[in-house]
């Protein structure tokens, strides 16, 4: 059902996604007073779910070159945030064929975490499904992220939803991973998983890029769609060019259990003095990537580069089959 943009809906949900795609600017090397700040922020601003990273698996992942951020054992997550005695729930990414999900992803009850974000691309669904069976068995909330959605055909979608509905997934995902929607596209795609998830209820998300910086207004579109999950960072810092930015997403909501000076105070304390070391946002070639549908990977070694501000070289390279 189609919700006036002017009202709010107390059933939507709001996640923080900073730690976890953010994580992607800066290897998840985040101090502990950065991670500690951000979670104050989201409990004194009425946040409903912090996302801290992921649960990668460490035989699968290069030892030294990330922070503990994507990995989240339980011991870092406590030190941080002890048992979390708040109503801001936790959540961790876990990732089809990059985490060790059966023995990695422990009980509720010996868990600080609250959620498991199962994230996957179209031919790995099949794992996805086990991995949902297996973190909704253990006690968690569990979310399905089916990724880069704009590059799958819609017959390939319709199957995959076919699967997760049938799935104990509380939540379905529709993730623009390229930053490459418009909102006729957001329209289509959240009344579709609507569509597939309303008899076994399940609620549907939305988790926007930045690359055309179009992620707030398309967060707009699915909200008003129905999306009652909804992501968004701090500043939008994420991969990239980033998410739809929390600041811009609270002072548009009007759940009056929301509240914004919070959020701009970390982000005066924080956010500001990370932005002078890494480096997020809508860059140009982050436009073109995003116009093209293309991971953004090509995007990032160029702003990486002693060229990123020859745009027209970039733009040529990526379009010279075009």
């Amino acid at each position: 059902m189609t919700a006036p943009w002017i009202t709010y809906r107390p059933e939507l949900k709001v996640l923080d996604c900073t730690i976890r795609d953010g994580g992607l600017v800066n290897d998840h090397k985040f101090e502990d007073g950065f991670i500690r700040a951000v979670y104050d922020a989201s409990v004194a601003a009425g946040i409903d779910y912090l996302e801290i990273g992921y649960k990668n698996d460490r035989k699968v992942t290069a030892q030294g070159q990330f922070g503990v951020w994507k990995f989240c054992d339980e011991d870092d997550v406590r030190r941080v945030v002890g048992d979390n005695p708040t109503a801001l729930k936790l959540a961790a990414m876990i990732d089809a064929g990059k985490c060790d999900w059966r023995n990695d992803v422990l009980p509720k009850e010996r868990s600080v975490f609250d959620m498991m974000r199962v994230a996957f691309y179209a031919n790995q669904v099949s794992e996805a499904v086990d991995m949902i069976a297996d973190a909704k068995d253990k006690g968690y909330e569990v979310s399905a992220n089916l990724m880069a959605v704009t590059t799958v055909k819609e017959q390939e979608i319709d199957q995959v939803l076919e699967v997760l509905v049938a799935t104990p997934a509380d939540a379905i995902v529709v993730v623009d991973s390229y930053g490459s929607m418009y909102a006729e596209q957001v329209e289509l795609l959240v009344k579709k998983y609507l569509d597939y998830g309303r008899a076994s209820g399940k609620q549907v998300g939305i988790h926007a890029h930045n690359n055309q910086q179009l992620a707030f207004a398309n967060t707009i579109e699915a909200i008003i769609h129905g999306a009652n999950r909804v992501d968004a960072s701090l500043m939008g810092l994420g991969r990239g060019a980033g998410n739809c930015p929390m600041e811009l997403l609270i002072g548009f909501l009007r759940n009056p259990k929301f509240k914004i000076r919070p959020i701009w105070e970390v982000l005066q304390s924080q956010l500001l003095p990370l932005s002078r070391q890494v480096e997020w946002g809508p860059f140009p070639q982050y436009n073109v990537t995003g116009q093209l549908n293309e991971h953004p990977r090509s995007a990032i070694a160029a702003r990486s580069g002693d060229k990123k501000d020859n745009y027209v070289e970039f733009f040529d390279r990526l379009t010279s089959d075009v």
